[in-house]
């Protein structure tokens, strides 16, 4: 145990140094501070390292990120996240209303058309743009395959989906908050 090769092999790393140092390498190459072929052989030494020593060695050029950078990166990313969501919420209470009929067999038709059930006056709403109708206890919105499209809940959707009240819906660049009848 006390033989020359044993000292000199130092500690091996432990999977979550091996993890930390792999995250210091991306972000070396996030950064731009190595290229993509430095990056590749240096993960290869730190997957394969059998001690700290090298590990070290493949990361002493680039700077570390200590607990206080993670955690302030965290929490900048936290507060970001939450002014995308703020920004939603405060939307949410601008859009107009759009009542739901009484279900009945037939569908309400959504265009530009004079002979539209609603009838929206924009220029980016097709003449015969959706159709809205009450199937099997549930409101069924189609997209009737109109230029500037159908969006319910910010998605474009190109056939139809099931809709209910609260739900934000856009026929081009027209936005409702669907309310109960």
């Amino acid at each position: 145990m006390t033989s020359p090769e044993f000292r000199t092999q130092g500690t091996r790393p432990s999977e979550a140094e091996r993890d930390r140092a792999l995250e210091v390498l991306r972000a070396g190459t996030g950064d731009g501070r190595i290229s993509h072929d430095t990056f590749m052989h240096r993960m290869h030494v730190v997957l394969t390292a059998p001690s700290r020593f090298e590990v070290d060695q493949a990361l002493a050029d680039l700077p570390s990120r200590g607990r206080a950078p993670q955690l302030l990166l965290r929490t900048v990313a936290r507060i970001s996240a939450l002014s995308v969501r703020l920004r939603g919420s405060w939307r949410t209470p601008q859009l107009p209303g759009l009542r739901l009929p009484e279900p009945g067999p037939q569908p309400l038709r959504i265009g530009r058309a004079p002979m539209s059930d609603l009838r929206l006056g924009d220029d980016s709403v097709s003449r015969h743009h959706a159709e809205l109708r009450y199937q099997d206890d549930a409101w069924l919105l189609s997209d009737l395959g109109s230029l500037n499209g159908t969006q319910v809940n910010g998605l474009r959707i190109t056939g139809t989906v099931r809709v209910q009240p609260g739900d934000h819906v856009a026929f081009g660049r027209l936005s409702f908050r669907l309310a109960s009848g």
